[in-house]
């Protein structure tokens, strides 16, 4: 959770109210820029995704929120759910700041043991950890602003009581000391956090989520180091019969295209220590915009990730009036052996199809000119766009609109890279340095290769080689685009190129 004091001045936690209210309702569904099949908040600010836990068939979504202006301010947590990982239902303010300060980012977990002794009634406890940001204490020069609280709820989610004992974790007297995510580790039976803790990550046991034991600290001379360490995650994932565990870390700045950006490690972890395999900085996202992302707790084996499609650089000032900010689609997490590295693979999460319409397929299409709005017709609003081919060589692929403004996602075979170039996509006046192209290596080593893109009113994501490499960026046109093509400058073939619009998530809500 990364704070622009600066920025804000600081508000007195008096005016911050406690009485629950709506996060709002969206003055229009179709208003510029706003995302058709990515979560939004209906108005004012959003940043990091926190909180988010899989409970009762639902799956919440808490996010830090600043209700009264469309720039960061003292946080709260806004709070959302949904069934289908696609549609949305907003929900009232989760957290608001209280004496002990913001309510910075942090997780969630189901008490199903009852551990804290918060749950009642054979109903197990959901507990939110998160950090509390004191402003007095930072505007006066101490050390000691940020620390670790709880929060339980017993109707999943809908109410929360702060625990009468908070903070449960108090910092050492280092500035920077939060985003807790919490998960149960069954070998020891007890709760493990990871904190980021200015330039590493610090892990901490305990066995109730009241008390906490340090265990060993990771990353002082590990991984990239442009900027602090936030916003950790800390997960096992399966690659055949081995049992590989991730190590997510958000930095800002000094991400590999500018800016905010969020790196992994592979390693083993032993419920003490976080030993990585190699010290190579790898990105989950090398693209701009997609920062702070964790994945969903008590979803078992299954890992989903979530992330803020924006970045620090320019988020507060993106032309999109009354609200700011969305979050990526939801995406798989799996892991994949290249050579003798473990690479972390991301796809959109399969409950997206739903969205899905007749998809058009072209067999064999005569690929250098390839204009897709001839047929099935203009690019309507959102869609799924995925190429295959058996031999990858350089290609663009362009979306434009009538007034001349595009965005050219593609690769470049000479550097062995993919690209998304938004430096004519309209409107990149609001912050110097926005309209550029950015770039990702490829990771994947085989001659065939496919390419799928998510492309939303404001927004565009890929995922190539299975998912190998991620980017994601974010533009604003002066209108809709409704034309995409194809063109290679080195004969390359596509073996197919299917087109699948996708339906609002807003649509029936109007």
């Amino acid at each position: 959770m990364f704070k622009l004091s600066y920025i804000v001045p600081i508000l007195l936690l008096a005016a911050c109210s406690s009485t629950r209210r709506s996060v709002g309702t969206p003055t229009a569904f179709d208003e510029p820029y706003r995302p058709q099949v990515h979560f939004s908040p209906p108005q004012k600010w959003m940043n990091d995704p926190n909180g988010m836990v899989f409970h009762e068939g639902t799956y919440n979504l808490f996010y830090q929120y600043y209700p009264d202006s469309t720039v960061w301010g003292p946080m709260h947590w806004g709070h959302a759910t949904t069934t289908d990982l696609v549609h949305w239902q907003h929900q009232p303010i989760a957290l608001y700041p209280d004496s002990l300060g913001y309510i910075f980012s942090g997780s969630a977990v189901v008490d199903v043991k009852n551990t804290s002794g918060f749950g009642r009634n054979g109903k197990a406890p959901m507990v939110a950890v998160f950090t509390h940001h004191d402003p007095k204490g930072e505007s006066s020069g101490r050390h000691d602003y940020q620390n670790e609280s709880l929060a339980y709820s017993l109707d999943d989610g809908r109410s929360w009581t702060k625990y009468a004992g908070n903070p449960v974790l108090r910092t050492p007297g280092i500035n920077d000391f939060r985003d807790p995510k919490v998960m149960w580790y069954e070998p020891t039976q007890k709760w493990i956090m990871s904190l980021a803790t200015h330039d590493r990550i610090s892990f901490y046991s305990s066995p109730d989520l009241k008390t906490w034991t340090p265990q060993s600290d990771f990353g002082s001379s590990d991984g990239a180091h442009g900027g602090v360490w936030e916003c950790p995650d800390l997960f096992p994932l399966r690659s055949g019969s081995e049992e590989i565990w991730v190590l997510l870390v958000s930095i800002n700045p000094g991400g590999p295209n500018g800016g905010s950006a969020t790196q992994y490690f592979t390693g083993q972890f032993n419920g003490h220590e976080f030993i990585p395999f190699e010290d190579r900085v790898r990105w989950i996202d090398h693209g701009p915009d997609d920062y702070a992302g964790v994945t969903w707790s008590n979803t078992g084996t299954r890992k989903i990730f979530l992330g803020w499609m924006s970045n620090w650089l320019y988020g507060q000032q993106v032309p999109t009036g009354s609200w700011r900010s969305a979050m990526t689609v939801p995406r798989e997490l799996s892991i994949v052996k290249v050579k003798d590295r473990y690479i972390v693979a991301s796809k959109p999460v399969a409950e997206l199809k739903a969205l899905e319409e007749k998809p058009s397929v072209w067999q064999n299409p005569k690929t250098n000119g390839w204009n897709g709005s001839n047929d099935p017709g203009i690019l309507h609003g959102p869609a799924r766009i995925t190429i295959s081919s058996d031999a990858l060589r350089s290609f663009a692929l362009t979306l434009s609109n009538e007034a001349g403004e595009k965005v050219i996602v593609g690769y470049d075979r000479s550097k062995n890279e993919y690209y998304i170039d938004r430096s004519a996509s309209g409107d990149v006046s609001f912050v110097k340095g926005f309209g550029a192209r950015y770039t990702a290596p490829r990771t994947g080593t085989q001659s065939a290769a496919d390419l799928t893109l998510i492309v939303d009113r404001a927004s565009v994501e890929l995922f190539a080689d299975g998912g190998l490499t991620a980017m994601t960026a974010i533009f604003f046109p002066s209108r809709p685009y409704t034309r995409y093509a194809l063109a290679s400058s080195d004969g390359f073939s596509a073996r197919t190129i299917e087109y699948a619009g996708l339906k609002s998530i807003y649509r029936g809500n109007k």
